[in-house]
């Protein structure tokens, strides 16, 4: 199984978002994203997250927050699951991406924008500001089958 992080970093009312046009053989290829990527040997989510948020923007994240889990099952692509975050403070001047290019996107129209139908799921689950949750994600392919929410307990 894939293990990764997603990131929607906050400022003046905007989220950074990715559209992936740069890179070949991309899952993600044509669709806005969050800021993120896989998780590396021995890596804890934290350190995916920052390490991942400096590679693709330039940014250092001085305040994150743990959202949920989201497991992508999926009948073509392998199974993942992501660990998902919010942040809202960071220093740095953000740079070119060579996944794609970034944009500031405001918060309410952000679902608008090319992108899985998952994300919308849990972009919507980010603003009910119930946390931590876990959700499930079932596609068939690139479509949306199903999805499950609830509550995340954590030891």
């Amino acid at each position: 199984m894939i293990r990764s992080t997603l990131c929607y970093i906050e400022h003046e009312g905007k989220f950074l978002m990715l559209h992936r046009i740069k890179k070949n053989e991309d899952v993600n290829a044509g669709k806005w994203i969050g800021i993120g990527g896989k998780l590396e040997d021995g890596e804890t989510p934290n350190d995916c997250l920052l390490r991942e948020v400096r590679e693709e923007t330039g940014l250092t994240l001085t305040d994150y927050r743990f959202r949920g889990e989201v497991h992508f099952l999926n009948d073509i692509y392998p199974d993942e699951l992501m660990y998902l975050y919010t942040a809202s403070s960071f220093e740095g001047q953000l740079t070119d991406c060579d996944e794609g290019v970034l944009q500031w996107v405001e918060k309410d129209r952000v679902s608008e924008l090319p992108m899985w139908e998952g994300d919308k799921v849990f972009l919507d689950m980010i603003k009910s500001e119930k946390f931590p949750f876990k959700l499930t994600l079932n596609y068939h392919g690139d479509t949306l089958i199903s999805f499950k929410s609830s509550p995340l307990f954590r030891c």
